[in-house]
């Protein structure tokens, strides 16, 4: 086991070197960085000047020598000025990670508390009218785009209740704290709740064919008993799985949802910096929601072990 965690770490080490590469070599080939956005808003171009503030932002040196003084700030703690605030980007950063975290904690508890007693009630009930029912509900939030739905709550909001969700930085009480994030949880988590309602329903239609779950009812065990400590037990992997892919997307994928909605997130906050072409906020963005990625798989790895006891990594 201690042999696998150092590979799988070293592994992770390398994954995440080569997508500080990628990301940073593609923000520098893509045409125009942030002194052509300046000057262009400006309506002239003066060459010298252009030049000196290509100097200044260290943006006229060779990119390999550019990339070497970004990973070594990394390697010390200093990420960086942003180009547009001129402020150091941990501080841009920091304070909108935990609106994000927030959100994206509260999006994945409704999508697993949901999802998986919705998929164990639609396999018990195969072919009923019931399991065709919450069918056609996984498969609508399949297909619901989040930022429409979004909208759909909030003009749903305005007509039933004449105002709508509206995100206040220092919510009094922690009932208004939720109420602000409980929102965008729902209209962001209803896909993913969905997409573990139909994963929990397929893995348990597979084990609920098994052997031992006749055996099991064969000996008199009650249908809770078979359906959550038998069946639900050992189809729980794949959903997992599931849940680990959608708490890693989430991270960075409420860009919509945090539009939408008004709230000043990680995601909101990197789409402003790609438009503003502002490297240092953008590089250690996306370096943050990789390493987010990289954990959560390395975590449902680990979770694999810790729960079903025929998993074993070896040396």
């Amino acid at each position: 086991m201690f042999a696998y965690i150092v590979r799988r770490l070293a592994l992770m080490l390398v994954t995440l070197i080569g997508i500080s590469i990628i990301i940073f070599v593609l923000l520098r080939v893509v045409p125009g960085n942030i002194v052509d956005i300046l000057f262009d808003a400006a309506g002239f171009v003066d060459p010298t000047d252009k030049a000196n503030l290509e100097k200044e932002l260290g943006l006229n040196l060779p990119i390999y020598q550019q990339y070497l003084n970004w990973i070594g700030g990394l390697l010390h703690g200093d990420l960086g000025y942003s180009y547009v605030s001129e402020k150091p980007a941990l501080q841009e950063i920091l304070p909108r990670i935990p609106i994000t975290a927030r959100l994206a904690a509260l999006a994945l508890l409704f999508s697993a508390s949901i999802g998986i007693p919705l998929g164990v009630l639609s396999a018990v009930h195969q072919g009923s009218k019931l399991d065709y029912t919450l069918r056609v509900v996984s498969l609508s939030g399949l297909s619901l785009p989040s930022f429409w739905l979004g909208l759909l709550i909030l003009m749903a909001s305005v007509s039933l209740f004449g105002t709508m969700p509206i995100y206040n930085p220092n919510p009094k009480t922690w009932t208004e704290a939720f109420a602000i994030y409980a929102v965008p949880a729902m209209a962001v988590g209803f896909r993913s709740a969905a997409l573990t309602m139909r994963i929990t329903r397929s893995s348990m239609l597979e084990i609920l064919r098994q052997d031992y779950i006749r055996t099991a009812r064969a000996k008199g065990a009650s249908e809770t008993s078979v359906n959550y400590r038998h069946a639900l037990k050992n189809a729980i992997l794949p959903v997992i799985t599931v849940i680990g892919i959608e708490a890693a997307f989430l991270i960075g994928g409420l860009i919509v949802t945090e539009t939408v909605f008004n709230i000043p997130g990680v995601a909101r906050f990197l789409v402003e910096a790609l438009r503003w072409r502002d490297y240092p906020i953008v590089q250690n963005l996306v370096m943050l929601i990789a390493v987010v990625v990289v954990v959560a798989n390395f975590t449902v790895d680990m979770l694999y072990a810790a729960i079903d006891p025929r998993i074993r990594y070896g040396d």
